[in-house]
């Protein structure tokens, strides 16, 4: 729509037509037709000027650079509600795992800690180490569809409950891929308990198959649950661990990423001495 006001008809004063020896574009007036301009007249007959041309069927320039000043302010604010949407989504999911079992909470937290360490020394962009974050602190919300008596119990798991247990990774993928902006988390969390020599579950994929930061969750993921008390068995020391990891290069993780964890977690525990 033209946002111009009216110009006056060509060869006008005040409004009023001027007179010409034609019919076409007659105003009707209360003292009867008055001839308009004739049709193709360029200028008033009267003075001679020629009329203004008619204005353009699109916005003046400072019109349409307004319009895209507000398109983008729009977008943005889109853009900042979807973010403040999906953070509150994490917040929410992280605590229904505390809610579900504290320890796994804390197990979560300590994990992002970690894989974004080994991100960092990795050369991760901004989007990967927060994707390597969020799958981290999310990456057992699957078992919120486990049950408690499996999930909980002391003693060693039946065949038909590790099966139960090993369902986890694809209940958490289902629930994370459908908040907007999850989708490559939920990847992830998909193939955490993947292994580097295809042994892994749920799709057996091996060696760059799986995800990288994937391969970074597995690594700082069973480091922590071999630390951490169990109700079949209690947490071992950082050393045994370190031990018991070292030959899993290339067979349960990926080497580069285990030999890289191996040596911030040995500075680290050679701090806290």
């Amino acid at each position: 729509m033209n946002d111009h006001p009216p110009l006056p008809l060509p060869g006008t004063t005040g409004g009023c037509p001027a007179a010409t020896g034609s019919l076409a574009g007659t105003v009707v007036r209360g003292d009867g037709p008055r001839p308009g301009p004739r049709p193709g007249a360029v200028g008033d007959a009267r003075s001679g000027s020629a009329a203004a041309p008619l204005p353009a069927d699109r916005p003046s320039e400072p019109s349409a650079a307004a319009g895209l000043a507000r398109q983008s302010l729009q977008v943005r604010e889109l853009e900042e509600a979807l973010a403040a949407a999906r953070t509150g989504a994490i917040h929410a999911l992280s605590m229904l795992l505390d809610l579900k079992d504290l320890k796994t909470g804390l197990h979560a937290t300590r994990l992002a800690t970690w894989a974004v360490r080994v991100g960092e020394h990795l050369g991760l962009g901004p989007d990967q180490l927060r994707d390597v974050e969020v799958a981290s602190v999310l990456h057992d919300i699957g078992k919120v569809g486990v049950p408690d008596a499996i999930l909980l119990k002391p003693g060693r798991l039946t065949e038909r409950e590790i099966e139960v247990v090993r369902k986890h990774p694809e209940h958490g993928w289902a629930l994370l891929r459908r908040i907007p902006g999850l989708e490559r988390v939920s990847l992830l969390v998909l193939h955490h308990h993947e292994r580097f020599d295809g042994g892994g579950y749920p799709s057996g994929l091996r060696g760059p198959q799986i995800p990288l930061g994937a391969r970074i969750v597995a690594v700082v993921d069973t480091f922590d649950a071999m630390l951490s008390d169990r109700p079949y068995r209690r947490g071992l020391a950082v050393r045994e661990v370190l031990r018991r990891l070292r030959p899993e290069r290339n067979a349960q993780f990926d080497a580069a990423i285990l030999d890289l964890f191996l040596d911030l977690a040995s500075a680290a525990r050679g701090r806290d001495r």
